[in-house]
C-alpha cells in the first residue's frame, strides 16, 4: 500500500504525517533550509563586522583629516611668522642704514663745526693778543 501511495506522490514521514514530498527530498529541503539560515546569519555577522570596520576607517580618516588640517595650519602660521621676521629684519636693517647715514652726516657736521670753532678761536686769540 505504501508503494501504491508513493507512486501517487503521497508519502508518510517518521511521525506518520501525510506528505507530498519524498522523505529524502523533504530531509534535503530541511537541511538546505538550515544551511541557508546559517549562511544568512554568517552574512549578517559579516555585514555587522564590515560596518564596524567601515565606521572605524571613517573615524580614522576623519582624525587624519583633522590632524592634516592642524599641520597645514601650523605650517601656515610658521610661514607667516618667518615672513614677519624677515619683514622686521628688513625694517631693522633699513633703520640701521638710516642711523649709519645720520651718524656719518653728524660726524661731518661735527668736523665742520670743530673746524669753525678752531678758526673762531684762532681769530679770538689773534684779536686778544694784538
Amino acid at each position: 500500500m505504501t508503494d501504491l501511495l508513493a507512486k501517487s506522490g503521497i508519502f508518510f514521514d517518521e511521525v506518520d504525517r501525510i506528505c507530498i514530498l519524498e522523505p529524502e527530498v523533504s530531509k534535503s529541503t530541511h537541511e538546505l533550509k538550515d544551511e541557508c539560515q546559517l549562511y544568512t546569519e554568517k552574512i549578517e555577522e559579516f555585514q555587522r563586522l564590515s560596518k564596524k570596520y567601515v565606521d572605524l576607517v571613517q573615524q580614522l580618516g576623519d582624525t587624519i583629516e583633522k590632524e592634516k588640517m592642524k599641520a597645514i595650519g601650523a605650517r601656515n602660521i610658521l610661514h607667516s611668522m618667518e615672513k614677519q621676521r624677515e619683514h622686521n629684519q628688513e625694517q631693522l636693517q633699513a633703520m640701521v642704514s638710516e642711523k649709519t647715514m645720520e651718524l656719518e652726516r653728524l660726524k661731518i657736521q661735527l668736523t665742520s663745526l670743530q673746524k669753525t670753532e678752531m678758526e673762531q678761536l684762532e681769530i679770538i686769540n689773534q684779536l686778544t693778543h694784538c
